[in-house]
């Protein structure tokens, strides 16, 4: 998460929700997100319907291909009562060289929160560097995405019950 997510969260981060990478959050930060989302796995699952996010549009901004990233944000948005805005890069301006500060700039006026997927490392950095709203990294180049690393956490916590005293080992297939 990237920039101040006031109005969309219910708890402000000791980093004023500015969060590129993982390096961005406190331990305690990522434990309060996998705390969050516990606690939302009914509604992830579809049993309840929670509006917390009613009125809120979610911008997918992916300027390469993604199934399940995109798929994921949506869903999310959608189960929280928000709408959704998918964007690609083909069909618009930006197939016609406009440039990613232009592009945030004009999403900015749509949306109150932007996940974005981009092949350059650092985009979503720059992109939340370049509007007010709320960015969401989905992966940035050869950047890890937080997104797909709190999932990961969560899902090892959700196995063994706790991370704590945990080795995990990370590897690039």
């Amino acid at each position: 998460m990237t920039r101040h997510m006031r109005g969309l969260l219910p708890r402000e981060s000791e980093n004023n929700g500015r969060h590129s990478t993982m390096d961005d959050l406190t331990n305690q930060e990522i434990v309060a997100v996998l705390d969050d989302a516990e606690r939302l796995v009914p509604v992830a699952r579809g049993d309840v319907y929670l509006p917390l996010l009613q009125g809120k549009v979610l911008a997918n901004m992916f300027f390469e291909n993604s199934t399940r990233t995109r798929m994921s944000f949506e869903t999310a948005m959608k189960r929280l009562g928000g709408s959704v805005l998918n964007f690609t890069s083909i069909g618009t301006s930006v197939a016609k060289g406009e440039t990613l500060y232009d592009t945030m700039q004009m999403i900015d006026g749509y949306a109150d929160v932007a996940a974005i997927r981009h092949p350059r490392q650092g985009a979503a950095q720059y992109s939340a560097d370049a509007v007010e709203i709320p960015i969401l990294n989905a992966g940035d180049g050869a950047g890890n995405p937080p997104t797909q690393t709190m999932l990961d956490l969560f899902t090892i916590r959700q196995a063994h019950g706790t991370l704590e005293g945990l080795n995990v080992a990370l590897s690039e297939i």
